[in-house]
């Protein structure tokens, strides 16, 4: 009963701060400052979950002990039976609850509940490569679609034969980068080109960045500093794009504050054909752009912290292979393969976002030792 009581005393702890966060949230000079005000509803809604679960888990406590109590104490065979059965079912959920608590316990990276920006740029493969990144693309549209996330995409530079050199977009939702977080490196396919006459197998790449969008409190721009340029944009459209000045361009110089050092950052948004909205998402780029530079310490860090190469910050490691011939998808840092590699690419990647996340709470829990 000891864990129990470890359990419950974790708990007991949080339910007056979860009492306090809920007033907070109320009060008019906390929804003023819009920083602390967006941290305390994070905090609240994860509250929320764990005080759910605790209800479940003293409930699931009450009904073990009632039926230890009846089996001790009743004659008559029926309420034994009853009893009996009620036992079974709540000692086999007890454990279960357990886990659950303990993996809601850990603190929860607070970027996850963020929006992202995504970049998929086509590796080495020339252009093999950028179908490979036209495949990702639309492999993460289709995923996108079934989550009901909205993806919009920034910019793009199409491949010779299709696909992509390089494409830009941004995704919202309900914790996407908490899902999305582990895409981030390289992805390598190998297959038989159509490109190819002779029938050999290429091995080709395509690098993922998953970029957690910056609130505007959480980088500082000078906008004065900013200088903006317009183009034509080209590429799909039709007939107006190429009269209207709607692509923006936008050059920031940038200092580090890890390293001290400036350097420019170049941002191009070509989208849409509304330049105001061009703009807006050059700049949502821009932030995210630095906020991630500035945040790479903060994952080297954990990196460092974790044996776990699932969600480190390293960008050029190898995470996946898409095997064409063997009709395979295996990721390398938790050695998890499927067999459904069409089923893999039309969207179907939820079961190793499953696995990939237990493995990063698995670590998680090492590491707070709970």
């Amino acid at each position: 009963m000891a864990e129990n009581n470890n359990i419950l005393s974790k708990l007991d702890g949080l339910e007056s701060r979860y009492e306090e966060v809920s007033t907070l949230i109320t009060d008019p000079n906390v929804i003023a400052d819009q920083e602390r005000y967006v941290k305390l509803t994070r905090e609240y809604k994860d509250l929320g979950d764990i005080m759910d679960a605790r209800k479940r888990y003293i409930d699931c406590i009450n009904s073990i002990k009632e039926a230890k109590d009846i089996l001790a104490n009743e004659s008559d065979p029926d309420m034994k039976e009853m009893a009996r059965e009620e036992l079974a079912e709540n000692e086999a959920l007890q454990p279960k609850l357990e886990e659950e608590i303990k993996i809601a316990l850990v603190p929860k990276d607070p970027e996850d509940a963020k929006n992202v920006q995504m970049e998929i740029r086509a590796g080495t493969g020339g252009d093999e490569a950028a179908l490979f990144a036209g495949d990702l693309f639309q492999m993460y549209k289709k995923y996108c679609d079934s989550k009901g996330f909205t993806l919009s995409v920034t910019s793009a530079s199409e491949g010779a034969v299709g696909g992509f050199k390089e494409i830009d977009f941004a995704v919202s939702g309900v914790d996407v980068y908490g899902t999305l977080k582990y895409e981030s490196g390289v992805h390598r396919v190998q297959r038989v080109p159509a490109t190819e006459t002779q029938g050999r197998m290429h091995t080709s790449a395509a690098t993922v960045a998953v970029l957690p969008e910056a609130d505007k409190f959480e980088v500082t721009i000078n906008e004065g500093e900013i200088k903006w340029d317009t183009f034509r944009s080209s590429g799909a459209g039709g007939q107006n794009v190429n009269k209207v000045e709607s692509g923006v361009r936008l050059r920031y110089m940038w200092k580090n504050p890890n390293t001290g050092e400036t350097e420019e950052i170049l941002i191009e948004c070509t989208e849409t054909r509304d330049q105001p909205k061009n703009k807006e998402r050059a700049l949502a780029r821009l932030r995210t752009f630095i906020y991630d530079k500035e945040h790479q310490k903060y994952v080297d860090d954990i990196a460092n912290r974790r044996k776990s190469l699932v969600s480190t910050g390293d960008r050029s490691a190898k995470i996946r292979t898409y095997n064409f011939p063997q009709g395979r998808v295996t990721d390398h840092r938790i050695g998890y393969t499927t067999h459904d590699l069409q089923g893999f690419l039309n969207g179907n990647i939820q079961d190793m976002i499953d696995a990939l996340t237990v493995a990063e709470n698995a670590e998680r829990l090492k590491e707070s030792e709970l």
